[in-house]
């Protein structure tokens, strides 16, 4: 272990707990990835056509205004293909390899955590990686979906396998996420403004220790037993220079 003398306190914090903990969940969201240059479509600055994302991606959206939808969501599918995963990703990759941390509850939907490496990753909010009919079901491919194809089967409009607004979370993904957050003594919160049910509910279901990191707190994190306000490949990176 390095001296901590030229880092702040939070950070030798969070080091510690990391080290001492037992069992470690992260819960990571839109500011996890927005370093590796995907915008964060929930912050105004990140309004996409001047118009708010959480306006497109609902279910209303897909069934009642498709060509907005469908020319939203090929935006971000294109835009996938210009990005990686950054440094953050993989240093939560090779901490799980090393055992200090357990499992990865993502709100975001680009498979960042698994293209790093990570292995036990549970994505709330589905993968724009994958495609389906809306209304079937049928798994179609990438292409099909850009391409704005209607489904072979049953004539369907095409979609991106993510969860929208208005949809329900994937149950199997959900409890899985809740086991390990009520197993954790640790649970560290990266990147998300905690703002989308349900998935924000759940740093309040454990009885560990809570860490919240981002570069914006707004005073609404007070709850938690420890707060970051930094960019997240610096905390990420800082605390693995004093653990390694």
């Amino acid at each position: 272990m390095k001296s901590t003398q030229d880092y702040s306190e939070q950070i030798v914090t969070l080091a510690e707990w990391l080290q001492k903990s037992k069992y470690t969940t992260i819960l990571t969201g839109a500011g996890m990835s927005t370093e590796s240059n995907i915008p964060d479509f929930r912050s105004k600055d990140g309004w996409w056509n001047n118009i708010d994302p959480r306006t497109v991606a609902t279910t209303e959206a897909l069934d009642n205004h498709y060509d907005l939808f469908h020319e939203f969501y090929s935006m971000r599918t294109n835009l996938l293909e210009c990005c990686l995963p950054h440094r953050g990703h993989h240093l939560l990759a090779e901490w799980e390899q090393k055992g200090l941390i357990q499992a990865i509850c993502t709100q975001n939907v680009d498979g960042f955590h698994s293209a790093a490496g990570s292995d036990q990753v549970y994505e709330l909010h589905g993968s724009i990686n994958k495609f389906r009919c809306a209304d079937c079901s049928r798994i179609v491919s990438r292409e099909q979906f850009l391409n704005k194809e209607r489904c072979s089967q049953c004539g369907g409009n095409l979609r991106p396998n993510v969860v929208l607004f208005g949809e329900m979370l994937p149950e199997e993904c959900w409890s899985a996420s809740l086991s390990h957050i009520h197993k954790s003594d640790l649970v560290i919160v990266i990147g998300t403004s905690l703002e989308v049910y349900p998935a924000s509910q759940l740093p309040q279901m454990t009885e560990g220790k809570t860490v919240y990191i981002n570069t914006e707190t707004n005073g609404k994190n007070q709850d938690f037993s420890l707060i970051i306000q930094d960019k997240v490949g610096n905390v990420l990176a800082k605390v693995n220079e004093i653990i390694e």
